[in-house]
Formats: C-alpha cells, structure tokens, sequence
C-alpha cells in the first residue's frame, strides 16, 4: 500500500491549512466585484475550493452563491479570494446570488475549525450547515393549512385526525402535503374540511419572521441559590464575553428556570438564544413553558420538524428574525446572525454525539461556537459528564449548584433490592419486594414507574432443542423479539422478520424460547401481577411518530395510568406529578461489558430515572434491585454521595491516562470482504510513525464488538496520546499514507464516546 494517497471521501489534514480567511473581521466589507476572481467551497466531495468569476453584480464574502459544476448546478459559499493557479481562460462564471443572508466569519471560522478538529472534509461540513430544502428558491407565496373556527358537519377518523395534528402543533402552519402526512389522510380530507371552514387555506409568504418573544414578562419566584445561579450567567451575557457554566442541579431543583432567565437576558441584549435538548419528545413540554415565560413559541428545529418549518427557520436564523431556536444537535449548525447564549440542556446525554457522517460532540462544539462568538454557554445536567465535572474542577468552567428541589418537593429515598435475597418466581422479574412497593402506591392512589433499558419482550431467542439462538442475516447481533409486533428485529440494521414457528438451524417445532425480559415482557408480567391497574408503555420504537409519543406522555402526566412501563426514554426530563415510586429492574445491566464509560453512565441513568420520582409535595421512593448491592457504583448511587462517585472515577480515569485526562481517537474500518478490512487494519497498524512520532499508542487491529452490521464487516484501532497532543494533525499524515480501494471504509472519530 505505499505510495498510494488518501481517497478524497476520507477525512484528511486539508480543512486545517484551507481556513486563511477566518481572520477576517465580523461583517467585513469585502466585497468582490463581478467578474473578480473567488474561491467557492461547494457541498461536493472535493478537496479544496473551486475558482469561478463573481457573478453578475459581484457579491460579498460568505455570499451564498449558485455555481456551475460539469453539467450541474450546486450550492456554494464565496471563501475567499481565488487562487488562480490553472488557465484562467477556463474558469466559469458564477450564477447567481442566492437570497439568504451571507454566512458569516464566526460561522466560516467554527465550520473550519470544527472541520480541523474532527478530522472532517469542509464540504461535509458544509452540507451539515446547509440542511433546508429550497435554499435556492426565490421568494413565493404558498397554500398553508390552519384551524378554522367552525366544526365539521360529521366527525370521521381521518378528520379528527387531521384537527388533532393541527391542535398538537399549536400556531405551526402546514402545506398540504404535510399535514395529510401528518395526519396520515389523504389531501382530499384536508379539502374537504377546508370546504366546511373547519380548515382555512390562506396564501402566504415561505418564510415569516417568528413572533417576538417578550423578556420582560414575570417568570417564576426563584430560590436564593436559583437566583445567585442567573445573576453570575446574567452578568457574562451583559459584558457580552464568553463563559461555560456548569449548571448542577439535582432533578427538580430548577435548572430550566434558572437557564430561562439566562435567555431572557440575553434577549434583552437584542441578541438570540439556542437550547439544545437531548430528545425530541421532550420538546413539546419545554416549548410550553417557554411560550408561558415569553408569551410566544420559538423556532423549532429537529427531526420532527417539516421541511418548510426547516426552511424557514434557517433562513430567519440568519436574517435574525427567530430569537430563540429548540433544538437537536444539528441546531448548532444554523446561520446565526448574533448568538449570544447556548445552552446545553442534560449535557451528559449520549444523543449529542453524532454517531455517523460527521463525527461531532455537539457538547463540545457549543462550547466552540460560544467561543467565537462572545457568548455564554449554560451545560447544565443533575449528573454531570465527568469531562464537564473535571473542567468545573480545574476552573476551566464555573460551576454553580442547586443543591436542593425546587419548592416542597424533596429528594427521592434511595434503596437497593438485593435480589440475591429474594423469592424469585421462575420468569418473573418484579421482585417481592418491590411488588408490595409497587401495590402500597397504587392504593394510595399514586403512579409507580418500572424501568428496564431494554426494548422488545426479550433480547434472545433460544432453541432448546440445539441451542441455536436467533441472529440478525446482516449482522453479528441477536434479534430482539417484539411480541407486540409478532416480529424479530435486529437493532444494529433495524432489519425485522416474522417470528419463526420451527428452529431455523435444526427444524424442531415449539422448542423457541425467550430469553431475558425487555419492556415488552416486563409489561406482560405487569399485567398479571397488576390486573385492575392502568399501565402505560413508554418505548422510542412503539409510536409512529413525535406526536403519539408526546400524546401518551401527556396524558400520564393529567393521571392517566397507574403503573408506567418505561424504557431510557422516561429518564429524560419528563415531569409525572404524581410519581412517587421507581422500581429500577436491571440495575446491574449498564455495568456489563468493558466500556470505558460503564460505571458513569450506569451512574448517571440509575440517577436520572430515580429522580422522576417524588417531583410534587408528595415524598418518593427509589427502588434499585441489583445482584451487586456491594458494587461502588451501586454503593453511591444509594448514598447519594455524587461527589466522592466523581472524585473515585476521575482518579481510575487519571491513572489511565485515558479522557477526561488523556485523548483518544477510535479508526473504523469497515467492507464486505473481511481478510480486505483485517489487511488494511494491520497495514496501519505497522504504519504508525506518524503517531510514535507525538507518543501516541496504537492498539488493535481488532473486531469491534458487535462485528458485523448490514453485511459490513467492521474492524477498530484505538489511539491514545498525552492530554496535549496534536493528534489530529498526525492523525491526518498516519491514515493519509492508505488508499481506501473497493468498498472499504476508514471513519476517524475523535473522542469516542462508544465503542460498539
């Protein structure tokens, strides 16, 4: 393999040196008069910037333009000057401006420099920053959808559908198309309640400015230790510096209210605001209590979203007519005009790592952005990451603690079931113990929670006949059985199947059994140990949409079930006024494997799921049953004593030299043939002088633990290096000596968080 270079999808050392205009001022006059020669980055997989002429008119740095590519016209941004380094005779024209506001120099810088640090092609990055449909279209009118004021004049299923999708979404208006989806009718519902009035049709404009939000409305009467918290974050926003806080809080101690204030006054400033949430499902509530502290919804941005909201939130973003924006990881990456405040809501949550395409920690890239932009950061979290908790530590970020629950409510009793101790049944997994626990809440007229972090009825599929367990034909993982489905589902491809009536290996018939419980099955025995209770089941892959989901959550929240079954989903933030008990099934379940972080997240779940208990007036009780009562995890998850957790793991951490206190990069290998994978694994292995030459270790070539997933056989190699180590750039040189041949691949991943 000497000799050979790097293929151009595969990130390289090329976005480190291509950021020389990054040190343009913030709104810098440049402007490049039509026919002057400039540098174009596009969204396709090139590795440098395109020379064009400007267009007609001439346009401005970080002008968004539309640029002839062969036969093609693609979406670009004026970079810089051009190089013209080839025969000028060939360079083509630009077309045209597009009508959306320039891409400004923090913007270009964060996108370079974010591009540097994950190792990430600049037209991937790009593209990440460009991800609303019609960017190019010019300003039009359009048929939108609304609630009318009048009822149809016979009620149907699919009509009542319709109004409920346009109730749940509140002001948000809808083509057609998307609100027959929404509701999952055809347009004809649609017009024929827009016949009777019950629907209006109006023409307006694609993109409408969002409604002014109102910082000077009253918020809530704020404790002493909230209100130190606010006027410290406030006074950063004030002098218009950057900071990171780490807001610390317990569950229900306030944090949102503490963070909303901060929004407040950055609004004040006349500046915007973005809050990043870990989970879709979350937003429907937070957006109700902004809308009740600032009179107006925010923008929205997320998966859930339509395409023309999508639209129109990134191009108000960018003409600073959305001051506040809800959203998913990817929210980081909109056109602000002038941010001024992130925060990062349960800044621990493994959601913000963007596991494929471009390799980012969106925790770690708000930080970045702030940065650039003179702004605050709020990380805020009741079990904190330990890379956060070490930067509090060393002071690199403040740290402000809310110690106690928000008004009467008080901290869970936490305790452990030592299920070595109990009675068990055959298959049954509810301990006796937590059953009386269970029973005593219900007549009491209260919610009890029973938590597994385990989807399907049962992880494994067993022939007893032969033994033979039940894989995935794509991958190297058992298939989960969701009994509610009647089907097999592989949780790696999400490839699903009937389930079999005979063994697929030796044929016997009625000889497959379930092994282990998932929610599924934990509500099956629910159900018969519970038979006059009201049982709700909170699982990501059992509603069709955000929408049905947040609808179930509702309606547990206003006492709509006695008993709720829930997966990882009910971890996080939701508020049940009327939970007062959380029996925790596996506890001992995360601390399985040899993950670098088992112990922290195993922590950090057992606490956040233990604190939806007893939110309200009424005390609430934690039950954890565990085979491990003795396990030091297990041991200050029932004392309470987070600090000491903290202090325990960062010296094991320390001792390693592994993150928070060393760096880490993961290489993923991965094809269908794989002697080709295992080859390329081991020829980088022995070519590593570029990384002895920092001090940094290679260990592997080695399966990654689940080996094979949609037929790809996947191979890993682990670095690791002193804390200050430029490991990027030698990252770069190390994988820049292969030529990816075939259908091989090669992904870098700076700081993984997973090692799957």
């Amino acid at each position: 393999m000497p000799g050979v270079q790097l293929a151009s999808a595969l990130p390289h050392a090329w976005p480190i040196e291509n950021h020389r205009n990054a040190a343009l001022p913030v709104d810098s006059p440049e402007f490049f008069d039509e026919g002057t020669l400039i540098a174009v980055l596009t969204t396709q997989p090139l590795d440098r910037t395109l020379d064009y002429k400007a267009p007609e008119g001439g346009c401005h740095l970080g002008a968004f333009i539309e640029v002839p590519l062969g036969p093609r016209k693609v979406l670009g941004v004026v970079w810089g000057p051009g190089r013209g380094d080839f025969d000028l005779s060939k360079i083509r024209a630009a077309i045209r401006v597009l009508d959306a506001a320039p891409m400004r120099e923090e913007m270009r810088a964060f996108l370079s420099r974010t591009a540097a640090y994950t190792l990430t092609p600049m037209p991937a990055m790009l593209r990440l920053a460009t991800r609303a449909p019609g960017l190019g279209d010019p300003p039009s009118m359009r048929k939108i959808y609304r609630r009318g004021g009048t009822d149809p004049d016979r009620m149907t299923d699919a009509r009542r559908r319709v109004l409920e999708a346009l109730r749940d979404y509140g002001d948000l208006s809808f083509t057609l198309r998307e609100l027959s989806e929404m509701a999952g009718v055809t347009t004809s519902v649609v017009k024929g309640l827009v016949k009777q009035g019950t629907v209006h049709e109006e023409d307006s404009p694609r993109d409408l400015p969002f409604p002014r939000l109102d910082p000077g409305r009253a918020g809530k009467t704020l404790t002493d230790d909230q209100q130190g918290a606010v006027d410290h974050i406030a006074k950063a926003i004030s002098e218009e510096r950057y900071e990171t806080t780490l807001l610390r809080g317990v569950t229900g101690s306030g944090k949102t209210e503490v963070y909303l204030e901060a929004v407040a006054a950055v609004l004040r400033k006349g500046r915007q605001a973005l809050v990043l949430l870990p989970e879709i499902a979350l937003t429907a509530e937070f957006l109700k209590r902004v809308e009740a502290r600032f009179g107006a919804r925010p923008a929205e941005w997320h998966s859930g979203a339509t395409m023309t909201e999508r639209r129109r939130v990134w191009r108000m973003v960018g003409e600073g007519q959305a001051q506040l924006v809800i959203g998913a990881r990817s929210a980081l990456f909109l056109p602000y005009r002038d941010l001024g405040l992130i925060v990062v809501d349960e800044e621990h949550d493994t959601s913000y790592k963007q596991e494929d395409g471009v390799l980012y920690n969106a925790r770690d890239m708000a930080v970045l952005r702030a940065s650039l932009n003179a702004a605050s950061v709020v990380l805020a979290s009741a079990t904190p990451s330990l890379e956060s908790w070490a930067n509090g530590q060393s002071g690199k970020y403040t740290r402000l603690d809310l110690p106690g629950r928000f008004g009467a409510a008080v901290l869970p009793d936490m305790r452990a079931i030592d299920m070595r101790a109990e009675r068990m049944e055959p298959g049954r997994w509810i301990s006796p113990t937590l059953r009386a626990a269970v029973e005593d809440r219900m007549a009491k007229g209260e919610q009890a929670l029973l938590f597994i972090n385990r989807r399907g009825y049962a992880p494994t599929t067993l022939c007893r006949a032969c033994g033979h367990q039940i894989g995935c034909d794509h991958c190297d993982a058992r298939m989960v059985e969701h009994r509610f489905l009647k089907r097999l589902m592989c949780h790696q491809c999400g490839e699903t199947k009937p389930m079999p009536e005979a063994c697929p290996s030796c044929g016997a018939e009625g000889r497959l059994a379930p092994v282990g419980p998932g929610i599924e099955r934990l509500a099956e025995e629910a159900e018969a140990l519970f038979p006059d209770a009201r049982r709700a089941v909170l699982s990501s892959d059992m509603y069709s949409s955000a929408r049905a989901l947040k609808a179930e959550i509702e309606g547990i929240a206003e006492g709509g079930a006695d008993i709720i079954i829930g997966t990882q989903i009910v971890a996080k933030g939701h508020n049940f006024p009327n939970l007062t008990l959380v029996g925790v099934i596996d506890s001992d379940l995360g601390l399985q494997g040899s993950d670098l972080r088992a112990a922290e997240r195993t922590f950090q779940l057992m606490r956040q799921v233990s604190g939806r208990a007893g939110r309200a007036e009424t005390p609430g009780t934690a039950l954890l049953q565990t085979y491990q009562p003795d396990h030091p995890v297990m041991r200050a998850i029932v004392a309470g004593d987070e600090e000491s957790f903290w202090q325990a793991e960062a010296r094991e951490r320390e001792a390693a030299g592994v993150p928070p206190y060393g760096r880490m990069a993961g290489i993923i290998l991965s094809g269908t043939d794989v002697a080709q994978v295992f080859d390329l694994g081991n020829h980088l292995a022995r070519a590593n002088r570029p990384l002895l030459a920092v001090g940094a270790q290679v260990y592997g070539p080695a399966p990654a633990p689940i080996a094979r997933v949609r037929g790809r056989h996947r191979v890993r190699l682990l670095v690791k290096a002193a804390k200050g180590v430029a490991l990027q750039r030698a990252l770069a040189e190390w994988v820049g000596q292969v030529q990816i041949k075939g259908d091989l691949r090669l992904s870098v991943d700076i700081d993984p968080q997973s090692f799957y």
